[in-house]
């Protein structure tokens, strides 16, 4: 199915919007491979819906979750880590596609981290009053490798402090087809995703799907 908003996608010209030392947007990266990505979140989705995780203490999380890769991101009783298995079923989470895959090291490159091999992307599913809290992606065993996040559907600003959670915080917007990518001297600080406003995307509808590719073991 072609889902792109563009006569021509090819035409789209991307930009870099620098963040700080080792982070940076890719504006309008994906926008070319938006059929690619959006059918395969139909497919991994199809198999292992979404679904709203819960913290350790028990607090459900308002961003709906499912994975692909070698293993995925899980949050229970028992804390947060990476699986090979969907708890839901017992099953192997999907295999990333090849897709997804060469679009994440291309970004990766382009932002100046090359080698990148990542083995698990995490597929956020925002909606209206969906939030993400500052955090550190720190569960990973390989922290020399960047974060890769892909945004598709309803805009969103996403949140980037320091090294500690009470630092400052940078506001950037994100749009369809924008990538934030992070390592190096950025890779452990603080980031978040603000309050989701109520909104619609000719393509995705009232959501916001956001594709974060790790290289977790």
């Amino acid at each position: 199915m072609n889902y792109s908003l563009f006569d021509d996608a090819s035409d789209v010209q991307p930009w870099t919007e620098a963040i700080c030392e080792g982070a940076l947007i890719l504006r309008h990266f994906s926008i070319p491979h938006e059929t690619a990505l959006l059918d395969g979140i139909q497919q991994i989705s199809s198999k292992h819906p979404f679904r709203h995780l819960r913290t350790p203490n028990g607090h459900r999380m308002s961003v709906a979750m499912t994975c692909c890769g070698e293993v995925g991101w899980v949050s229970d009783s028992e804390g947060y880590r990476y699986s090979a298995y969907d708890p839901e079923n017992g099953e192997h989470w999907p295999t990333m596609p090849d897709s997804f895959y060469s679009l994440a090291v291309q970004a990766a490159d382009e932002a100046g981290f090359p080698g990148f091999k990542p083995d698990s992307c995490l597929i956020n599913q925002y909606q209206e009053r969906s939030r993400l809290s500052l955090h550190q992606d720190k569960d990973e065993k390989n922290l020399g490798a960047p974060i890769v996040s892909f945004s598709l559907g309803i805009p969103a600003t996403f949140l980037f402090g320091g090294m500690q959670r009470t630092d400052p915080v940078q506001r950037y917007y994100l749009a369809h087809g924008d990538v934030v990518v992070w390592g190096g001297p950025a890779r452990l600080r603080y980031h978040g995703v603000a309050l989701i406003k109520e909104a619609a995307h000719p393509l995705l509808g009232p959501q916001r799907i956001n594709l974060t590719f790790r290289q977790a073991t």
